[in-house]
Order: structure tokens, then sequence, then C-alpha cells
């Protein structure tokens, strides 16, 4: 069942332009059907909480140029929900923006705030952890990130480092947090897979809207005082003049570092339901079925021969016949080819502008 005062923000603003060719500036990952499931990445974020926030409580924060795009692909939204960002200032100005938005419109607000370019396997456990986090923090002054199960010594991502030796009465599976922790080196990821309180930082966050909006007038006023000032033209017809002019002035800063790494009252919800940020060719592999010979396989009729390791994205593509290739990347979109060892996808941009 759905709670009224439940309220989702998707953030999909991005540029997420990392699976070239299929995604570009003009078209980032987030609107791309990176797993050839008929739907983009910001629809099945939308998709995975049907049940958990009703169609009028969803939020997109989004760049303007991507608009129409976001329209286009969620008409379930209402059009006043979708807000629109004239510039890129990282994390938290965007989830101040939200925030204020919807505290004018319910001010008993909890609030899942989730990126648009995530996928989860297990969505069951997935709404399961969700729901338990919203009751959590619907009756607290908590702040909660999911934390995920470390599977692997990974740089890409940040680190939580969760105090363990005590849970919370409310809810047994959520711990306090101890430290973040920046994107480590190996040697470092080495480490922290070895320890059974370090999780992956998801950038998943769950409060209620009294307790952010108090949180970023305690640690992050020059970002907080921009929206607080707008509070009396959210919602009408001056909103987004007013939005664009006073966008550029907030402080390029992320929520982590503006509110997650000071505030007090924060708490992690450990969880495993096969979380991937994809931010690579490389973890897309990762998160997608595999034949025998280690090959993922997204298009209509693709064959491929003495080929291992490869993922291979030529959905536009009538038959594709791969023989002879291990651990690349084959990826066509709109006439453009991309052949590159999967050791070498970080020098793909390079490529591009040689």
């Amino acid at each position: 069942m759905t709670n009224n005062h439940s309220h989702l923000v998707i953030m999909a603003g991005g540029v997420g332009s990392r699976f070239w060719p299929m995604s570009t500036e003009d078209t980032p990952k987030q609107f791309i059907d990176v797993l050839g499931m008929g739907r983009s990445l910001l629809q099945m974020t939308y998709d995975r909480f049907h049940d958990i926030c009703p169609d009028s409580n969803v939020w997109i924060v989004t760049n303007k140029r991507y608009q129409q795009i976001v329209e286009k692909q969620l008409p379930e939204v209402d059009p006043s929900h979708i807000l629109l960002e004239p510039c890129r200032r990282n994390t938290a100005p965007c989830i101040a923006y939200v925030s204020w938005r919807i505290k004018m419109t319910d001010p008993k607000a909890n609030i899942v705030v989730s990126p648009s370019d995530h996928v989860i396997t297990d969505t069951t456990e997935f709404k399961r952890v969700i729901k338990g986090a919203l009751a959590f923090t619907q009756e607290s002054d908590a702040i909660v990130t999911l934390g995920m199960k470390v599977t692997r010594p990974e740089t890409g991502y940040g680190y939580i480092e969760a105090d363990l030796s005590s849970n919370t009465l409310r809810n047994k599976e959520i711990y306090r947090v101890d430290t973040f922790h920046e994107k480590p080196d190996l040697e470092k990821a080495k480490q922290y897979m070895g320890m059974n309180n370090y999780y992956w930082n998801s950038g998943i966050f769950i409060w209620n809207v009294e307790t952010i909006v108090n949180a970023l007038r305690i640690y992050a006023p020059r970002v907080n005082n921009i929206f607080e000032r707008l509070q009396d033209v959210l919602g009408t017809d001056k909103e987004q003049e007013a939005v664009d002019k006073s966008y550029i002035d907030c402080e390029n800063i992320s929520i982590d570092y503006a509110v997650m790494e000071k505030a007090e009252e924060i708490f992690v919800y450990p969880a495993d339901f096969g979380w991937s940020d994809l931010g690579t060719w490389g973890s897309l592999l990762t998160q997608t079925k595999h034949d025998l010979n280690g090959n993922a396989c997204i298009g209509q009729n693709i064959k491929v021969f003495d080929t291992h390791g490869c993922i291979i994205h030529t959905s536009q593509e009538k038959q594709v016949i791969i023989q002879g290739l291990s651990d690349y990347i084959v990826a066509e979109h709109d006439g453009c080819l991309l052949i590159c060892r999967l050791s070498e996808e970080q020098r793909i941009k390079s490529f591009r502008n040689e």
C-alpha cells in the first residue's frame, strides 16, 4: 500500500555520457534503454517505486535541456513536478530546491531521493528496504542512506563505515554511520572488502522534509537560503523565472559534502538487492545475462564465435556476427560504431577527441 505522505524524488540532470555511442550529452544514459529491456533507466527507476509512492507524489529534477525527454518518457508524472535546473550545481542545490518545493505542498512529506541511472535486480527486497527506511524516518529526525553490500574491491564508489555495535530500537537493520570514506585506491578497497562494517555508498537517501530542510539550514545555509527566500513563489507561475535567476548563485556542492558528512543523526541501512550505478561498460557487463563464454549480448540477432567476456550492444542492427574477440566492448547506435578493449574504456572520450 502507498502512503499519501511518501514522496519520490528522482535526480535526472546528470550528463551521463559514458555509454557512448548510445548516450551523449544531448541524451544521457538515464534516458537510454541500456539493458535492452524496452525501458530507459529513468523509467525503470520510476517503475520500481510504483507501489511505494503515488504518482501524484513523484518529482523529477532535471536540466532544462531534458524537459521534453522526461515528459515523453514519464507522462504519468505531473508536469508541474518536473523541476528544471537552468545549470548544473551538483546534488545539494538540487535537493534543496525540490525539498522546499515539496514542503510547500506537503509539510508532512516523507521523501526518498534516488538517482535516475541505477540498476536494481531484486526489486522485492529493494521495496522491503525502502518501506522500512520510510517507516523509520516518518517519526524521527533521522537521515538514512542505503549502504550496499561490498562484493569486490571497487575503487569507483564511496564507502560508508557503520557502527555495528548497536542497532536502532525501531529498526534492528539500521545502524549509525561512523564515517564516510572517499573513493579509495585499490589497496584500500581491498581492505574495506575484508571488513564487515563497510558498505558502498549508494546515493539513495530517505528523510522527512522537515529533517532535510533543517539540516540544510544548519549545514548548508548558503544553498538553503536561496530556496528559502523563494518559498513564496514556489508552485506559482513565477517559480521558473525566479529559479533561473537564483540557481547560478548556488554553491556547486554535493549533498554528501554539504550535509551527510556533517550532520549527527545519520544512519545507514545495509542492503543487498543487486545494486549497480552502471558507471562503466564493465559494470553493465556484470549486470547483464551472460552466455557460457561470459558474453553479454543486447540486440535482436547477435551471433558470436570464439568470443569471450565481451559486452555487445547493437540493438539497432538486424544481424551482428562477431568472431575472435576477448574482453571487448562492441556498441553501435545511430551510425556510430565502437569497438574497444574493456580495459581501455576510460580512454574512449580521448579516442573520440583525437
